[in-house]
């Protein structure tokens, strides 16, 4: 067997874990001695043991003389574990193959010298490109400080996301609401306006994926509108936080004081979307999937802080004075100007086109 065999292992391990160890990367890890797996394993949740770890725990005395094969430069720094490469270097371990390095200020070749000064045989690069496409959203939020943004929209075949009535109305149908509801579960934090709230009354809530895990809530509510009777607000399966500018008043916060909200005032009067997402990576959260209306999906593309489009497409129509659009005046002159996107996938659910596109923008 060759390096790369046993790094499609580790990856394929790192990959089981997608989604579920944010804010951590996913890390696979493969323990090899004469030839012989003799451990592998996957980080499974931020704040539990890395990959490395479980990986060494499982190879136990055949640790010593191996070559440990790891998806991501194992870390040099006490956080909720002990450091990677102490384990890695008390198991005496021979040679250690990396596919990519971190770049987390914290570990950032780091781990690598580490490693050598100890004596320990160090290799990077084989599977970087894979490992890196693994943990894009990581990468984006360790270099940027910002959140891998996703905006989300179904629309019809001209365009709409509403009729002009701007009601609750299901453009797309139970199979892409699941499909939803799946990347609701795969994302740290849905955000939407206040719009949404007062007009749909949402959940916000991952509700038929099989995972568990929930997003948090973000409402953006300049002025502070959001019923305390809203299900964002009632509901307690998640957390919800809401966004407010400096005019809300400590009486008007005061009013919503429960384990589950949450109330991020800005130092300004209006709400700025790149100060948001700052605040947002503050506190962690890696990976926001955006659900707004046409004012908030104009306001992201504006900022020129989007990453990702998903665009449901549905096979209606509804005509250009009837319907509301997904995006207001984005001060186009010409096809020049236009953001530009890059298609990445084309997937048909039912009788809807599912399209990923990365954001020109972001």
């Amino acid at each position: 067997m060759n390096d790369m065999y046993y790094m499609d292992l580790a990856l394929m391990l790192a990959a089981v874990a997608e989604a579920q160890t944010s804010p951590n990367p996913v890390v696979g890890a493969v323990v090899v001695k004469n030839n012989e797996v003799v451990g592998m394993a996957a980080h499974l949740k931020a704040g539990t043991h890395h990959a490395e770890v479980h990986a060494l725990n499982m190879a136990g005395e055949n640790a010593a003389g191996s070559t440990i094969y790891v998806t991501l430069e194992p870390c040099n720094h006490f956080g909720k574990t002990p450091p990677c490469t102490m384990a890695i270097i008390n198991a005496g371990v021979k040679k250690v193959i990396v596919a990519t390095l971190d770049s987390n200020p914290k570990v950032s070749g780091a781990g690598v010298t580490k490693l050598r000064s100890a004596g320990i045989e160090v290799e990077v690069g084989i599977g970087g490109v894979q490992a890196e496409k693994l943990n894009a959203t990581y990468f984006y939020f360790m270099n940027h400080k910002l959140p891998f943004v996703t905006l989300k929209q179904a629309i019809t075949l001209d365009g709409k996301i509403a009729t002009v009535f701007g009601r609750n109305e299901n453009i797309t149908g139970k199979e892409v609401q699941k499909d939803v509801h799946q990347a609701r579960a795969r994302t740290d934090a849905i955000l939407v306006g206040v719009g949404t709230v007062l007009k749909d009354d949402p959940l916000l809530t991952n509700r038929y994926a099989e995972s568990n895990k929930q997003p948090v809530r973000i409402i953006l509510d300049t002025h502070l509108r959001t019923p305390l009777k809203a299900k964002v607000v009632t509901d307690q399966t998640t957390q919800t936080w809401i966004v407010v500018g400096s005019d809300v008043t400590t009486s008007q916060i005061a009013e919503f004081a429960r384990p589950n909200v949450v109330i991020i005032q800005l130092a300004t009067r209006t709400i700025v979307i790149r100060d948001v997402l700052e605040e947002l990576a503050r506190r962690n959260i890696v990976t926001l999937y955006v659900e707004g209306g046409q004012r908030i999906n104009t306001s992201f593309i504006h900022s020129g802080l989007v990453n990702e489009m998903i665009t449901y497409i549905a096979p209606k129509l509804v005509g250009d004075q009837a319907g509301i659009g997904m995006l207001a005046d984005l001060n186009v002159k010409s096809m020049n100007d236009a953001v530009q996107l890059k298609l990445q996938q084309v997937k048909q659910i039912g009788e809807v086109i599912k399209m990923t596109s990365i954001v020109g923008c972001g």
